[in-house]
């Protein structure tokens, strides 16, 4: 199973920014153990929700060609909690993108409050690690992730809306 943990695109700009949504639910499992009693979203799953806002982003600039994985995490300041029945926006902006690699910065806010700053290091593994075999398949974006981008594309206005 593969989790995704962003709900869905709300701008997209290619090669330059994507901001994204992620409803924080008390129906999501991980909440009832972290922490029992008051529980809040991790910071780890946060950072993950800006890696795969980041790495859609960063991914779609070159036409899905390579497998894009997150590399390192370069910053990672929270300054507030994510409860449940937030409404966090990810906001990912692209700072460098190279042949090999990518960085991105963003940031997560709830409303007017900022929840954090991230930067992000993704690598393009097909052009780093050249001589490795791959599956053919671009396992990185899936079905799952590459709905999250078609879903935010408008769709053709039918005939009945015009």
């Amino acid at each position: 199973m593969r989790w995704i943990w962003i709900d869905k695109f709300v701008e997209f700009e290619s090669g330059k920014r994507a901001v994204s949504i992620k409803n924080v639910s008390l129906a999501e499992e991980h909440l009832h153990d972290h922490f029992p009693g008051y529980p809040i979203m991790p910071q780890s799953l946060m950072i993950e929700a800006m890696a795969q806002t980041g790495g859609i982003l960063v991914g779609e600039a070159r036409n899905f060609q390579e497998k894009v994985i997150l590399a390192k995490v370069t910053k990672a300041i929270f300054s507030d909690l994510a409860r449940p029945g937030d409404q966090l926006r990810l906001e990912a902006v692209v700072e460098n993108l190279a042949e090999e690699a990518a960085t991105i910065v963003g940031t997560i806010t709830c409303g007017e409050r900022r929840i954090a700053e991230i930067a992000l290091m993704f690598s393009h593994i097909d052009k780093n690690l050249a001589g490795m075999e791959f599956p053919e398949e671009n396992f990185v974006f899936n079905d799952q992730f590459m709905s999250l981008l078609q879903f935010y594309r408008p769709r053709e206005a039918s005939p009945a809306q015009n």
